[in-house]
């Protein structure tokens, strides 16, 4: 595909000649093989020739960001959303005990339950003798909270389960259930943070999200609170007391333990059981848990704990209910603790919360759906590569391999050209010098040039070019005029900044010896590759674009021959209806019309044609916005084949099922690689990360090698692969979804024409640029 400018009327200093009598004539004595001494540059109206314009493009504003700016905020705010949930910005190793200067002799040497007032006065309680209340951390969990609650529910025992907010949102029946079945919720923050290593506001609001939780999710506000890596009332340091300090004017009571089960450490169920049973006859708050791994061992000490327990003569409460027992034996009136209805303000708020990271866990879901098929997409690409592209490479390298008897018929080459003045001399000598036994007429249609494309043509005087002046109509018109013009029935379309080698034209039409062939697809070389971007693109060309024709020749579902080398049977484009211009990418739409009336459509990767490739951002965007766009179209203009039959709906099927899987679904779902590689070298395991990184790396890197093999191009260039994967790709994928964008709000895109630079030149077997 070449860049083309929009479609204008036609100037003063370019005057339009009606097609009369005397040029139909003219146009005939052409097709026929005469040429007229007096007529060497014909000037029409292509409209006399083509017909009528099928559509009226509407040119398109410049592309807007504010789609791709939405969805990266969008994207940015729900993974920062999920890593938050996930405790990725808290830190999670307690720093080991300190100085207990600053930490009352109450509260250290106190009980389990600690309440400090607004006014700075500590309360330490215990629980009555014979009394034990179970807790439970870091739930609830799907799989073994309802395990516990079944042994509790043996026994007729209620529990205290210290909540994680996060949890709370990712299990809400589990969490509905225990305060259904009378169990007592403590809040053990949202994420489970080292809460002393956090400032003042983050902890408060570690507390709030999960009371905020829990009203969305039971209608409830707890008023106990245990902090992450606590353990004993002895243990405090002066670095919890600003924590209990600030609990205590959030109204919460702290509660730690006296005996802990240690069943995080995972020992023997005998050793749980022994670590949770208190001395004598003490009261005693004991630490178990509910989450954070499999905790088979401790249901299988609870099973046994509990009936130990109830034979030693204890009993079993919440923490709420024990030290109302504790407050009734003392003489103090009125409930303690507890949990009250939560505000309906509250619930709402709630609802929001739960709502944003049930949002972000069903995005991070959908990327990992999408993780999952750019990976299958890829190997699966990858291996169809290995398997089909060598065999097809060896195939034509055989001794015997040929497509039929030698094509010697003549050659008619259109070159549509619009201000193609800095390349078109060196691309239409290179075509006019082809070595093709039967002769080569190249017809060069200027498109209404500005910049004199057509004076420089004429002036090469080669005595087997032709140069068509017509106003400008854009390429599909150019096109379809040259077809026109030319004399004969073997058609190459070459756009005007293309170099061919001596023998591109002979061996690009060798295949239509075979004749169920209708269209060759050349082999395109990047002639510009001093620069990075270019080395980039000339990386892609080979992989993307050489390599896979190999690939879609072998299935019968090649979508698009070049429009930089591409050569048709006439009797193949009548049958299409010529070129189309209701599309931005005429060559895929062609080529599709072309393969659905029944026509072979093959690779001739012999045939070479050098192009020069854009070397800025800004200029590679344009190309590749309208590519991207213009494929979109002629899929959507070529839908109804996957529901025919025949021979138009076995190539539409295979040729739309491939360009939907690897032109669009795999490109736009590939920056979830980039994007949870960032988020896991952030907020995950950096070595996981980096080694299914390399290892898409070296997939890539494997298949280049492949394709730079059998295309026999040096594979030095490849150093640049590592860095196409910083830039280039993130580029490719910014176009692609400002493509499908546009496709989505209805727009249509006009002809953006490159700049050229007019620096490539063949030389022997390669080019320079």
């Amino acid at each position: 595909m070449t860049d083309q400018a929009p479609a204008r009327q036609p100037t003063g200093d370019q005057p339009t000649v009606p097609l009369d009598a005397r040029h139909v004539h003219a146009v005939r004595r052409h097709r026929a093989g005469a040429r007229p001494d007096d007529e060497p540059t014909v000037v029409l109206d292509a409209r006399r020739i083509t017909g009528p314009r099928r559509s009226r493009r509407r040119l398109l504003p410049r592309p807007s960001w504010t789609l791709v700016v939405m969805v990266m905020v969008i994207l940015a705010g729900l993974l920062f959303v999920e890593a938050y949930t996930n405790a990725a910005f808290v830190p999670d190793n307690r720093v080991k005990p300190g100085s207990q200067r600053e930490v009352p002799s109450s509260v250290i040497g106190g009980g389990p339950i600690v309440n400090v007032s607004p006014e700075g006065r500590t309360q330490s309680h215990r629980l009555p003798a014979r009394t034990v209340a179970l807790t439970f951390d870091d739930g609830p969990d799907p799989r073994w909270t309802p395990e516990v609650l079944r042994v509790l529910d043996k026994y007729q025992v209620k529990g205290t389960f210290f909540v994680i907010g996060s949890q709370v949102v990712r299990n809400p029946d589990v969490t509905r259930r225990l305060v259904a079945e009378g169990h007592e919720l403590g809040v053990h923050t949202f994420t489970h943070p080292d809460l002393a290593a956090l400032p003042e506001w983050r902890r408060e609001l570690e507390y709030a999200q999960t009371q905020l939780a829990v009203a969305s999710t039971t209608g409830v506000r707890p008023s106990l609170l245990r902090f992450p890596y606590s353990s004993r009332a002895d243990a405090y340091s002066d670095r919890d007391w600003p924590m209990l300090r600030q609990a205590g004017q959030l109204g919460y009571l702290t509660v730690v333990n006296d005996v802990d089960s240690r069943d995080w450490e995972r020992p023997p169920v005998e050793e749980m059981v022994a670590n949770a049973t208190p001395a004598g006859t003490a009261g005693t708050v004991a630490l178990w848990h509910d989450s954070g791994g499999d905790r088979s061992g401790t249901v299988a000490a609870l099973d046994r704990y509990i009936p130990m327990m109830l034979e030693r003569g204890y009993r079993f409460t919440t923490v709420s209910e024990g030290l109302n027992r504790t407050f009734a034996a003392a003489g103090v009136s009125g409930p303690v603790g507890g949990q009250t209805a939560a505000p309906l303000g509250e619930r709402w708020r709630g609802h929001m919360l739960v709502g944003a990271v049930r949002v972000a866990d069903g995005m991070f879901g959908v990327l990992g759906v999408f993780f999952l098929l750019v990976g299958v997409l890829t190997v699966g690409r990858a291996l169809l590569l290995f398997v089909v592209a060598p065999r097809h490479a060896r195939r034509r390298r055989r001794r015997d391999w040929s497509w039929g008897p030698p094509v010697t018929e003549p050659v008619s080459v259109i070159v549509p050209a619009y201000n193609e003045r800095e390349g078109i001399a060196a691309a239409v000598r290179s075509l006019a010098l082809g070595d093709h036994p039967g002769g080569i007429e190249v017809v060069v249609v200027d498109d209404g040039s500005t910049d004199g494309t057509a004076d420089l043509v004429a002036a090469l005087r080669l005595p087997n070019v032709r140069v068509v002046r017509k106003p400008n109509g854009g390429k599909p018109s150019a096109l379809n005029t040259g077809v026109a013009l030319a004399r004969h029935d073997l058609i190459v379309m070459v756009d005007g900044d293309t170099i061919f080698e001596p023998d591109s034209v002979r061996r690009l039409v060798q295949p239509f010896a075979d004749p169920r062939v209708g269209v060759v697809a050349g082999n395109v070389k990047v002639g510009n590759r001093r620069g990075l971007i270019a080395k980039w693109q000339h990386i892609e060309y080979v992989i993307g674009f050489n390599l896979d024709r190999r690939l879609y020749e072998t299935l019968r579902c090649m979508p698009t021959v070049p429009g930089a080398i591409g050569a048709f049977r006439r009797q193949a484009l009548e049958q299409a209806g010529g070129m189309p211009d209701d599309t931005l990418a005429e060559d895929t739409d062609v080529t599709i019309a072309i393969g659905r009336a029944g026509w072979h459509i093959v690779y001739e990767e012999s045939a070479r044609a050098w192009t020069e490739a854009p070397t800025t951002i800004g200029q590679l965007w344009k190309q590749r916005y309208r590519w991207s766009y213009g494929t979109m179209q002629a899929m959507w203009k070529h839908r109804r084949s996957v529901t025919q039959s025949g021979p138009s709906g076995r190539f539409g099927r295979r040729c739309l099922s491939f360009l939907t899987l690897f032109g669009v679904l795999l490109p736009l779902a590939a920056p979830v690689i980039d994007l949870l590689a960032v988020y896991g070298l952030v907020f995950l395991d950096r070595s996981d990360t980096v080694v299914a990184w390399l290892a898409m790396l070296a997939l890539q890197f494997l298949t280049a090698v492949l394709a730079f093999r059998l295309d026999r191009e040096k594979l030095g260039v490849l150093w640049v692969l590592p860095l196409q994967q910083f830039v280039y790709r993130q580029v490719m994928y910014l176009v692609l979804l400002q493509a499908v964008g546009t496709a989505l709000t209805g727009g249509r895109l006009g002809w953006q024409k490159l700049r050229r630079t007019g620096g490539l030149r063949v030389t022997g077997q390669g080019a320079t640029g």
